[in-house]
């Protein structure tokens, strides 16, 4: 571990001397790499120095109760080392908690795709609350929330949206969402009474630059279409609407929000591109499985993830079995504490694995 460490921070302080010279700033692109690899080996060089200077003072404090005669200073020396003991273990599990490899795809942008499951127009609606949801919960992060198409229900749901979220580590956090999204409660138009099971699906892709995914125009069919509408000025009355087929893949995917033919299928060759990235990045971790099967952020999109229990006030994730009697609070965007607790489930699967 410590050669590890000693290796960081000799890179650190490489970034740090690239910084200062004039001629980097002359190369914005440059910069901002080595700034960026800079600000990410802080914390981990800033822990170390600090696991240093204490096994500094521990060997000191040794020193000082194999070697003194006087007795009050080997006390002192032995009450510090109570201290400075705990605080070594402290600091070495921190830091081989940051010698985990980050995924490099968690600093990406993310495309959200959600689509309403079972239940018709109750799980319309469920998936109009995620929408929601998450709306709230990018404002909490200060992320960017762009919707790129939706199919709305008249009743407030969507039968399925899609839309971009970009800022900082928004796949590194988002990732935790895909999977099936349940809801237990009574619906509006049920005049029995009776608690319904509905659910959404929610699919989240990590976004792709044209450099990743190389897509061949000769491999795609472009139509286009009247976009469709609940009626009235809202509807399009020119073939603004794109649909783009993939034709070696079979993806399809269709834009209509836009007024502009031009951004509609911007729009869609962006969803494209990160579904076809998100193919290739399911390829290699499959290859990982045997290695390591996790249920946090690499387990089947189809599986139940997430309970809202409405009678209950209760929010359940199955995967880490944590509980919250929140569920206003979490349909609010209030969702960091399953996030940060999914986060840790997985760093920790890695930990061990490393091991």
């Amino acid at each position: 571990m410590i050669d590890k460490l000693e290796g960081l921070e000799k890179r650190y302080l490489e970034m740090q001397q690239q910084l200062g010279d004039p001629e980097i700033h002359n190369k914005p692109a440059l910069y901002r790499a080595i700034a960026k690899e800079e600000a990410d080996l802080s914390e981990i060089v800033g822990k170390y120095r600090e696991y240093l200077k204490i096994l500094k003072d521990i060997d000191g404090d040794e020193r000082v109760i194999h070697d003194a005669e006087d007795r009050e200073l080997v006390e002192m020396a032995e009450q510090e080392l109570a201290e400075l003991r705990p605080k070594k273990l402290e600091l070495e599990e921190k830091l081989r908690w940051l010698l985990i490899p980050k995924d490099l795809q968690d600093s990406r942008n993310a495309i959200v795709e959600i689509r309403a499951g079972t239940g018709g127009d109750e799980a319309g609606l469920f998936a109009g609350e995620l929408f929601r949801m998450y709306q709230y919960y990018a404002e909490t992060q200060g992320w960017k929330l762009e919707v790129i198409s939706s199919n709305p229900q008249g009743i407030g749901g969507f039968r399925e949206v899609v839309f971009s979220l970009t800022g900082k580590d928004v796949y590194g956090k988002m990732k935790y969402e895909g999977g099936v999204h349940r809801v237990q409660r009574v619906p509006v138009t049920e005049a029995s009474g009776r608690i319904h099971t509905s659910a959404a699906s929610v699919a989240v892709l990590p976004e792709a630059e044209e450099i990743d995914i190389e897509i061949d125009p000769n491999d795609l069919r472009i139509d286009v279409f009247r976009s469709s509408g609940p009626g009235g000025q809202s509807v399009n009355t020119t073939d603004s609407a794109v649909r783009v087929t993939h034709i070696p893949s079979g993806l399809v995917v269709s834009c209509q929000d836009e007024k502009s033919q031009h951004k509609n299928k911007a729009k869609a060759l962006k969803v494209l591109r990160a579904r076809l990235y998100d193919r290739v990045l399911e390829e290699e971790q499959a290859k990982l499985t045997a290695k390591r099967r996790s249920m946090v952020s690499t387990g089947d999109r189809s599986a139940k993830i997430r309970t809202y229990n409405y009678p209950q006030n209760r929010v359940t994730d199955h995967r880490i079995g944590l509980t919250l009697y929140q569920l206003d609070s979490v349909l609010q965007g209030n969702i960091a504490a399953f996030i940060e607790q999914l986060q840790v489930a997985d760093r920790t699967e890695l930990l061990e694995a490393m091991n």
